[in-house]
């Protein structure tokens, strides 16, 4: 008889000893003493205690752990303001040729000619996109592209002789905004929405003074709105002598549409994984290229992939592609060597299948799909619960508010989130922005089919139809997944992260 628990042992537990995936061939080189190759003070005092397994439990091991997480490939994943794009295969298939997956990155310039040149087609590509001349590719992550936006504000205004000291940030920022700000050393000015989700512009001038070094702003909005004070908000931030800084996570809902450059904005930072179809990470390699204006430009981390005119460098006719390391004003490193390459080629890889004209159509067909669900949740009579937080076209996602479900139904939004999982469908994202009681942020991005958000839609009235009859249900889901409702605050407080031994 096969114990159904089995399935849930650790590969710890499964571990035997003796057991070995393979032998290793006999040493046929001399052998050294250990002392000669590692400091004994280097040393482990005792072996690791690693699991002995046979190949074919370790093989096992990880594809079960794989069926107990969903992912994109899975199905439906409407995460607002994360925004889980398809990534296509081909992608990955170009990331694993051998030129770009086992080249070195200590290798000299003048031997890696072709991954400085896709470098810096892709800077130039990701300028034209932004609407501004000058890109770094060196930042890990849209957070560190945020850290890399605060530090350029920073040493601009040091440049000028300038001591600022507040960075205003609307209260529908990303979290990391107000972080960022902290950890560049300035003080967070928070600037609150008006009734119709826009930036409120009377609050902004009030706060917006000449210790203001920065307003970072995400548009579309984090309400999936787009501002439409922009102009007027350039004005005021720029009339104190103040930049504005662009939070490039909803760059998806207007490339090739309209640009941040061309709205006023000084310094923009892209996620590569969220509009240019790099996989979302767990934990990374990620990318968070910024590009900047001109008067930006000499602070840009160094060193900065360039192209030489003909001839200098190889002497050859061709263009050269080098690293500028002669920078004096630059805020220096942010990482070590170049960036994440194998990111830049799957993005470098998405811009050039698509072109100008596709990255347009991505972003319309993004914008189509929102609205278009939006409108299926108010004919499935959703709109009743869950209405949207604020009454307006929506860009490439919007925020409903489950308070009238959680206080006429009985069940919260996280409750909700919770059974779309015994659908097969991923929950939004869920409780942001905060200045929305009870938010559900949905975002289906351009690559979904219309039968997809039609069986979104009608999910989520079967859930609300099914609450009425019965709130547990929903307080109690998930009920078919690998592992149950979870204590997240206990997990969060009192983490585990080894294994027991």
């Amino acid at each position: 008889m096969i114990r159904e628990a089995d399935d849930t042992l650790t590969i710890y537990e499964r571990s035997k000893p003796g057991r070995r995936a393979f032998v290793r061939p006999e040493l046929d080189v001399p052998e050294r003493p250990l002392d000669e190759l590692l400091a004994p003070e280097l040393r482990r005092e005792e072996p690791p205690r690693l699991p002995e397994v046979a190949e074919p439990e370790i093989v096992r091991h990880y594809n079960r752990l794989s069926k107990r997480n969903f992912d994109l490939d899975t199905g439906f994943y409407p995460l607002g303001s994360c925004t889980m794009k398809h990534n296509p295969k081909l992608h990955e298939r170009i990331a694993a040729l051998p030129g770009h997956a086992r080249m070195h990155p200590l290798q000299d310039p003048s031997q890696a000619q072709g991954a400085l040149e896709l470098m810096w087609r892709l800077q130039e590509a990701l300028g034209e996109i932004a609407g501004l001349p000058h890109v770094s590719l060196q930042p890990s992550a849209g957070s560190q592209g945020e850290l890399a936006g605060v530090l350029l504000t920073r040493a601009y205004h040091e440049d000028r002789g300038e001591h600022r000291t507040k960075v205003l940030t609307p209260d529908t920022a990303h979290g990391t905004n107000p972080a960022t700000v902290t950890m560049g050393g300035y003080e967070v000015v928070k600037v609150v929405s008006d009734a119709h989700g826009n930036v409120d512009l009377d609050d902004l001038r009030a706060k917006a003074d000449e210790d203001v070094a920065c307003l970072m702003l995400t548009n579309p909005s984090t309400l999936g709105l787009f501002e439409t004070g922009i102009e007027e908000i350039e004005r005021i931030v720029h009339g104190v002598g103040a930049t504005l800084y662009y939070d490039g996570a909803n760059l998806n809902a207007i490339m090739g549409i309209c640009r941040p450059g061309d709205m006023g904005f000084d310094i923009v930072h892209f996620n590569l994984h969220k509009s240019f179809t790099q996989p979302h990470g767990g934990g990374g390699p990620g990318a968070g290229p910024v590009a900047v204006s001109e008067r930006i430009e000499p602070f840009l981390p160094r060193p900065q992939v360039v192209r030489r005119e003909t001839g200098e460098g190889n002497g050859s006719r061709d263009p050269f592609y080098d690293l500028d390391h002669n920078r004096p004003k630059s805020i220096g490193r942010l990482r070590g060597f170049q960036g994440n390459y194998g990111v830049f080629v799957r993005s470098y890889a998405y811009i050039r299948s698509l072109g100008a004209p596709g990255l347009r159509e991505a972003s319309e067909t993004a914008v189509l799909n929102a609205n278009y669900l939006l409108a299926k949740l108010r004919e499935h009579g959703v709109a009743e619960r869950l209405p949207a937080a604020y009454d307006r076209l929506c860009m490439h996602e919007f925020v409903l508010s489950g308070e009238p479900m959680r206080r006429e139904l009985g069940i919260k939004t996280l409750d909700l989130a919770k059974r779309l999982l015994d659908h097969g469908v991923h929950p939004p994202t869920v409780y942001f922005p905060l200045i929305v009681e009870e938010a559900l942020m949905v975002e289906p991005t351009e690559t979904e089919t219309k039968e997809t958000l039609d069986r979104f839609a009608e999910v989520v009235a079967e859930i609300l139809r099914e609450a009425r009859d019965d709130p547990s249900v929903a307080q109690n889901a998930p009920h078919t997944t690998p592992v149950r409702r979870l204590d997240e605050a206990a997990a969060a407080r009192r983490p585990v992260v080894r294994q027991a031994m």
